[in-house]
This record gives C-alpha cells, structure tokens and sequence, in this order.
C-alpha cells in the first residue's frame, strides 16, 4: 500500500520528472496504481450485482452469485449491503491519503474519511453475517470472518484516534484499514497468479484450479497486506504496532 503524495526530503535526482527524487516518483506511480486498481476493481466488483438480480447472475456463472442465489433474503441483503458499501469504501479510501487534498481542504478531507468508515462500518458488519456462506467453507469463514473484525478494529481506532485529535495514530490506523479494504483488490490479484500456477503443467481444470485458490485467499488477500501497511508506517515514523513479550497485552508503539 502507499500514503500517496508525501513528500520526500532526499535531494533531487538528475533526470527524474520535475527534478523529483526517485523515492517520490516511485511513491507517486505506487498511488496512481492504488487509485487506478481501486477504482477498476470498485466498478468490476459492483456494477454486475447493480444491473442484474443473483439469480440471473448464478444462471451465467458471474462472480460468486451462485453461492446467495439461494439463501435466506437477510442474507442477500447482507451481501448486497457489503458489496456496495466495500466498493465506496475502495473508491474513497485512496483519496484519504492525499496529501494536497488533505492539507488544502480539509472539510473536503473530514467528509470523505466519514463517508468511508460509515462504509467501512456497513460493509464489516455485513461481512460477519455472509462470512459463514463463503464457497471456500471453513476457510472461508475464518480468514473472511476474521477481514472483517479486523476491518471494523482498525477502523474504530481509526476514529477515536482523530477524535482524541492524534493525527498520528490515526494516520497509522487508517492506513492499516486502508490496507484491509485493498483486500477487494489483491483477492482478485491472488486468484489470478494461483490460477495461472496451476495452468503450468497442461492438464488443467479450470474449476479445481479455481477451487483451490480460493480455499487460501481468504488469508493471502490481506495478511499481506497489513504487513506492507505496517512496514509502511514505520518508515514513515508514524506509531506502529508491536506486540507485548511475555505475559503484558500488546500495544501500540508511541501511543
């Protein structure tokens, strides 16, 4: 993941656009990919659930429909409510790290960040009641089950943190969510490179290659993720979590 638009205090290289380092070209093309997957991913994921009902969805074997054609109409609304709000939240999210927008206008910044964790907020708790239907079962269920408690977590601490007005704390947890709703992009990703494994050898099944790559996503979508945000928000010396040895609680460096 990357913040955006920070500034770098290394000298300027020879050659780069605008006499930018190369530490700050490589940060920007990083948020122009973060921007340009989101937004790419948000509309893939979302417009089909818009324009066509789960049963004539399941019938054309798009995207996951076939697993909540059938189930109960509370968890249809639950999975219409988490597609939904996840896409808004991928679509706001990356706005959330610009740094022009953020310390030129702020009140635009403050609604946006409220609009995506109101987001957040409704696409987690729907999460919890469709995690226990996921086609990839038990595992399923967990790895998704456990994106969405964190998603939530992150997410409120996130908000009592600019509440407590710590902007660095809540710089680093957002960052960390942030990294959570990324996970509607590099699932896709993860699927796509496991996939293609498979299709290696030559004798290839499709849907056992699809299976087994979705019995591991679940975890690969975003444990990575949150381990690149962290490495992130040390970098950027912003607070960064570090569990506890022995029997204290963990906490959270510098606050």
């Amino acid at each position: 993941m990357t913040t955006g638009t920070a500034r770098s205090s290394q000298p300027a290289a020879a050659g780069s656009p605008r006499g930018a380092s190369p530490r700050l070209v490589a940060t920007r093309a990083g948020w122009a990919w973060v921007v340009l997957s989101s937004l790419a991913i948000a509309a893939f994921a979302v417009v089909p659930y818009l324009t066509a009902s789960l049963a004539e969805l399941s019938a054309s074997g798009a995207g996951v429909a076939d697993t909540y054609a059938d189930l109960p109409a509370i968890v249809q609304a639950a999975f219409y409510a988490h597609i939904v709000a996840g896409g808004l939240a991928l679509v706001a999210g990356p706005f959330q790290f610009w740094r022009g927008l953020r310390d030129r206008y702020r009140a635009v910044h403050r609604w946006i960040g409220r609009g995506y964790l109101a987001a957040v907020a409704i696409a987690g708790v729907s999460g919890l009641v469709i995690a226990p239907f996921s086609e990839a079962g038990l595992a399923g269920f967990v790895g998704f089950g456990a994106l969405a408690v964190l998603w939530l977590v992150t997410a409120w601490r996130a908000y009592r943190a600019i509440r407590a007005r710590d902007v660095a704390n809540h710089r680093a947890w957002m960052m960390r969510n942030f990294a959570l709703t990324y996970a509607a992009v590099t699932l896709r990703l993860w699927l796509g490179l496991l996939i293609g494994l498979q299709a290696i050898p030559g004798d290839f099944d499709f849907d056992a290659a699809f299976a087994n790559a979705y019995g591991v996503v679940p975890f690969l979508a975003w444990l990575p993720n949150l381990v690149v945000a962290e490495w992130l928000i040390r970098r950027r010396g912003l607070p960064s979590y570090r569990i506890a040895m022995g029997t204290q609680a963990p906490s959270a460096a510098r606050g």
